[in-house]
């Protein structure tokens, strides 16, 4: 033809001719689109190893009969690549049977490959050895980040292939995650830090994956990958070209718990209204963090001084039941919006103020369906509006739901779900036992050098305890100030806790924060005339998740460790001799694994170092 060819490309296109099986998954402006039709999604994060594989069946149907359609899940690098090369895809870590179980329940799954993943979890779900690699900085533009990042990727898409749990294949997975939250810290690191993302982003679509892959917090997402909101509220949010859909990947249905703080609680009714209001101006896409929350297992809670408990106040709690009327009140939530899905993948919403705080939003298709969404944003009182010739009464800071645009549904603020009251009851019949820890303990992890050591480049993270011991000499009389009180010991700390023996006896304790986990510690040292042992053992308390390379971040003693008050007025140990036990030994005992041992015996709570087991 003499004019020539005129081609319009729109993004569902563009992604069908990048993928395999002529992409069965694609978005355009409206929605995520499977098989050729867009879809109200509503997801929740179930993470595989903050729960048994036990609780997975029942967690997955809970989650589907709440009116769930995905299950959301990061995966964990540390927990599937302990060692170099050494992979684990076991027990808690099994991902392909949770998935396989995601699918036999006929819902879908998106997976957050990260593989930085934050999650609260140990490191950021980095393994320790990579920051042994030379020369390595995280997530940036190097290399070898980038080598090591690649090759755990492919890994994983290479493995969900082999198992065809992508859409295309016939399985679950139409949504994938590369990187994590890295657009605030990217404003910080400049020109490396945007190639990076390039680089991650083309290398993630270069996999093939046949479905979306979505960037959340990263405003700067390279086409063809989605950029989502993370936040409380995502109602503002709005992705960063026109062809995309408006995708809230994190819903938080509270916030994680962390020691000596609060537990931290989210109201249903608050929760329901900001999911509402992202559907009502346009939100296709919403995801629960976390929708069951469960346990950090073992050495897995990061931070540091994140708790073992990751229930987050979820709709399913921490041990697997139903919190209600959380649970409940989202599950009426997601069934009248589903009722009004049709309209919603249709058209944008026409707005219309009712009011100073009161306004509609309606959706309507070509087929005549038509919803409306009730706003009244005054946080005090009630509101009675008109709304195509009818009064509502609306109670404050809600939104109702009509998928006719006449009968509400549903009220966000009204909740209609039961309430119920957990009782804990005690079990007899069990009894407690003890293992007192040895405060002399050296095997064959001991040694000796000059100096403070950090704690992590020791340990490589196989345990939380390092000890730290040196030997005082004391003169008959210069242990003691002229009014007879003890010299004071000070320590100097990265974190996070420590414990004080001198001459193996509990000396003093201290702790670091949250917001802060360095610490100093300062006591009176009971010594002796003649020599003294001074040990130390250093605790961490979760590795760093989250930071500008954190890999950088230290914890243990680093010093200055001073004897002062003295007769001959103050004595730097810093740079003495110090022997260094990595562990416990009850963690070389294997003690935990132990349930009948003659290790165990009567509780004795005057014992410092003490183990506990209740059976």
């Amino acid at each position: 033809m003499g004019t020539g060819w005129l081609v319009v490309v729109t993004a569902a296109l563009l992604l069908s001719l990048l993928t395999p099986a002529a992409a069965s998954v694609a978005y355009d402006h409206k929605a995520i689109i499977i098989n050729g039709q867009r879809r109200i999604l509503i997801s929740g994060s179930i993470h595989y190893p903050r729960s048994t594989p036990e609780m997975w069946p029942d967690l997955i149907q809970k989650a589907k009969n709440g009116g769930l359609d995905v299950i959301q899940t990061y995966v964990f690098w540390n927990g599937h690549e302990p060692s170099p090369d050494q992979y684990f895809f076991e027990d808690r870590y099994d991902l392909v049977r949770f998935i396989k179980l995601v699918q036999q329940a006929g819902l879908y799954v998106n997976l957050r490959i990260g593989p930085y993943i934050c999650a609260e979890w140990n490191f950021g779900g980095f393994p320790v050895w990579l920051k042994y690699i030379p020369g390595i900085r995280f997530r940036t533009d190097n290399e070898h980040f980038k080598a090591a990042m690649e090759k755990f990727t492919a890994k994983i898409v290479s493995m969900m292939k082999a198992e065809n749990l992508f859409e295309w294949q016939g399985g679950p997975i139409i949504l994938s995650q590369i990187e994590n939250e890295f657009g605030p810290p990217e404003y910080d690191q400049g020109e490396p830090a945007k190639n990076y993302v390039a680089w991650a982003a083309g290398m993630a679509v270069g996999l093939d994956t046949g479905v979306p892959w979505i960037m959340c917090k990263q405003d700067d997402a390279p086409d063809p990958v989605i950029n989502t909101c993370n936040g409380f509220y995502c109602d503002y949010f709005y992705p960063n070209q026109p062809y995309k859909p408006t995708m809230w990947t994190e819903v938080w249905t509270s916030w994680f718990t962390g020691f000596g703080v609060p537990v931290p609680h989210r109201p249903v009714e608050d929760l329901a209204f900001s999911v509402a209001k992202f559907i009502q101006k346009g939100g296709s896409f919403v995801n629960y963090y976390m929708y069951h929350g469960g346990t950090n297992f073992g050495r897995t809670a990061g931070g540091p001084f994140i708790a073992t408990s990751y229930d987050y106040d979820a709709p399913i709690d921490e041990f697997g039941l139903l919190r209600q009327p959380k649970w409940g009140h989202l599950r009426d939530l997601h069934r009248a919006i589903k009722l009004c899905e049709m309209a919603l993948v249709s058209s944008d919403p026409v707005v219309t103020y009712l009011g100073n705080s009161q306004e509609s939003h309606v959706f309507r298709s070509n087929s005549g369906d038509c919803a409306a969404f009730l706003a009244n944003y005054d946080v005090k009182s009630y509101a009675r509006v008109t709304f195509n010739g009818m009064h509502y009464d609306l109670p404050p800071w809600s939104i109702s739901i009509l998928p006719d645009c006449k009968t509400i549904v549903f009220n966000s603020a009204r909740v209609g779900a039961q309430t119920s009251l957990m009782q804990m009851n005690w079990l007899r019949g069990f009894s407690w036992q003890s293992y007192n820890d040895d405060t002399n303990f050296n095997d064959e992890l001991s040694f000796t050098t000059t100096g403070l050591l950090e704690q992590i480049n020791v340990t490589r993270d196989i345990t939380d305890y390092l000890w730290y011991t040196t030997y005082v000499d004391i003169n008959e009389t210069e242990g003691f100030l002229k009014g007879g009180y003890y010299p004071v010991l000070s320590v100097m700390s990265a974190g996070h806790s420590l414990n004080v023996f001198i001459n193996g006896q509990l000396s003093g304790t201290s702790y670091g924060g949250v917001q802060d986990p360095r610490l100093t510690y300062s006591g009176n040292a009971m010594l002796r005339a003649g020599s003294n042992t001074i040990s130390i053992l250093s605790a961490s308390v979760g590795l760093p998740n989250v930071g500008e390379h954190f890999e950088t971040w230290n914890a243990g003693i680093l010093g200055p460790v001073v004897l002062s008050d003295l007769d001959e007025g103050w004595r730097d140990l810093t740079w003495q001799k110090w022997t260094y036990q990595v562990g416990l030994k009850g963690e070389a005992l294997n003690l935990h694994a132990l349930t009948q041992s003659s290790e165990w015996g009567d509780v004795d709570a005057n014992k410092p170092l003490t183990w506990y087991k209740w059976e």
